[in-house]
């Protein structure tokens, strides 16, 4: 199929250079050398609220250019919209915090007008700033306002592209969020000698005592009755796992992390099953605060309940995968006999791949293996059923999961988890969807453990 020769050329990931004439360089200069002499304003004490926190937009212009990279704290890569108006980019701060100001550093392709916005909810917003005469660059913009999530909505372009920023940084005085029951209080948690203190967390809503909730790392295995805690040290890469009613129980779970001297990164994962429902949440030495697992309603119900809700939430072909090996574990389907090869389902994904050019097992797209263990942009098109989409919509979580044939595990998990971020499958963290969470200077770590 042919294209027109009049469509925009694709932009290089690095802003174009721009002419000066002299006249604008000694205004530059001048301006510097204000700055330079000004005193610092009184937001320089305020918190950067935003780095690294969930970010969704509205669309992307490809898997290279996504929402999270606006909040990375990364100068070299940036956050890219579909080629049209409107369009918007949020980030979720983890709690209600009061916002002092917003600074926005542009791409070339920046919004002549927009709004910041706050919201509790993610549904109903106040606007705190509005502007149609916006100029690009870099800006830092004075508010007044509170709320858990913050966005710009950008209503005019300045070019025939997208909007796209380079860093979207929501300041605030910070602090501990407010004490939330479901996490307890964090005052008694004791400083860690070590890289990270850990505390779990009995969740199981008064199905197993304290004395049986047990957790166990390098070989060292309690009860949180008996010890609730674990020192943890630099590791190069770990699981710490969970078990309810004895420490051998085939009710078990487990988290996965790699701890530096000043860094933690790990996830939750369902990758290969569900077996407990897990929460996480890290806190750090510069009250970044940030969780991640099964969301609250999950946790709030019991097992069997969600057992029902899944098999009743997928389609056909997926409702083996609670009985497999329940009433224990919902496996993966990439580990279930029905979709590996002479099973029921082996050729459930065969021709929608053959469709985009890819040869692969069911079993193998499931697991991202294989021809496709080098391809996660490819296999998580394929598990999310936006293989025949164009790249800006591949990373458009709202196009995830429309149509079969799809990963509906992962989807579940993904619908049940907080802020909807989960890892169904290997590859899940291609546009920013998996639980994965990465902070340094850490100082506390919540695992919470339900039924």
């Amino acid at each position: 199929m042919q294209t027109s020769s009049c469509a925009p050329a694709r932009r290089p990931s690095t802003g174009a250079a721009r002419s000066r004439t002299a006249l604008g360089l000694v205004v530059a200069l001048l301006a510097a050398c204000f700055v330079a002499m000004t005193p610092s304003p009184a937001w320089a004490a305020d918190l950067l609220l935003s780095q690294g926190r969930p970010a969704t937009a509205s669309s992307t212009e490809s898997s290279a250019f996504p929402a999270a990279a606006a909040v990375d704290g990364d100068p070299g890569t940036r956050w890219s919209s579909a080629f049209a108006d409107p369009q918007w980019l949020q980030v979720d701060l983890g709690s209600v915090q009061q916002i002092t100001r917003v600074g926005l550093r542009w791409e070339a392709a920046y919004a002549t007008a927009y709004q910041l916005q706050t919201s509790t909810n993610a549904s109903s917003w106040t606007t705190i700033y509005s502007t149609t005469t916006a100029a690009g660059g870099t800006q830092s913009l004075p508010v007044t306002g509170s709320g858990r999530y913050v966005r710009i909505l950008a209503t005019a372009r300045a070019t025939q592209y997208g909007h796209s920023l380079w860093e979207f940084e929501v300041y605030g005085p910070g602090g501990t969020p407010p004490q939330d029951d479901f996490w307890g209080s964090t005052s008694d948690i004791p400083p860690a000698n070590n890289a990270v203190q850990v505390k779990i967390l009995n969740r199981t809503n008064g199905k197993y005592p304290d004395s049986q909730v047990y957790w166990s790392f390098n070989g060292q295995v309690h009860s949180i009755a008996e010890q609730p805690y674990l020192d943890m040290p630099a590791n190069s890469a770990g699981r710490m796992y969970f078990h309810l009613g004895t420490p051998d129980s085939p009710y078990y779970d487990f988290i996965e992390f790699t701890v530096g001297n000043n860094v933690f990164n790990g996830n939750t994962t369902r990758v290969d099953a569900f077996g407990l429902k897990l929460a996480v949440r890290l806190h750090t030495k510069d009250n970044y605060d940030v969780e991640v697992g099964e969301n609250r309603q999950t946790f709030a119900e019991d097992r069997a309940a969600t057992f029902q809700r899944f098999t009743d939430a997928v389609p056909a072909e997926f409702k083996v995968l609670t009985r497999t090996q329940g009433p224990y574990r919902i496996i993966a389907p990439g580990s279930d006999p029905s979709f590996r090869a002479g099973g029921a389902n082996a050729n459930y994904f065969t021709s929608y791949a053959q469709s985009v050019g890819v040869n692969a097992a069911t079993s193998d797209i499931f697991g991202c293996a294989a021809s496709l263990a080098g391809h996660p942009d490819v296999c998580a098109a394929l598990n999310r059923h936006v293989a025949t989409l164009p790249a800006s919509q591949q990373a458009d979580p709202a196009q995830y999961y429309k149509a079969a044939p799809a990963n509906y595990y992962a989807k579940f998990w993904h619908d049940n988890a907080i802020n909807r971020l989960a890892y169904g499958f290997p590859y899940d963290d291609v546009a920013s969807q998996s639980s994965f969470i990465s902070h340094s200077n850490p100082q506390w770590l919540l695992v919470a453990v339900g039924w």
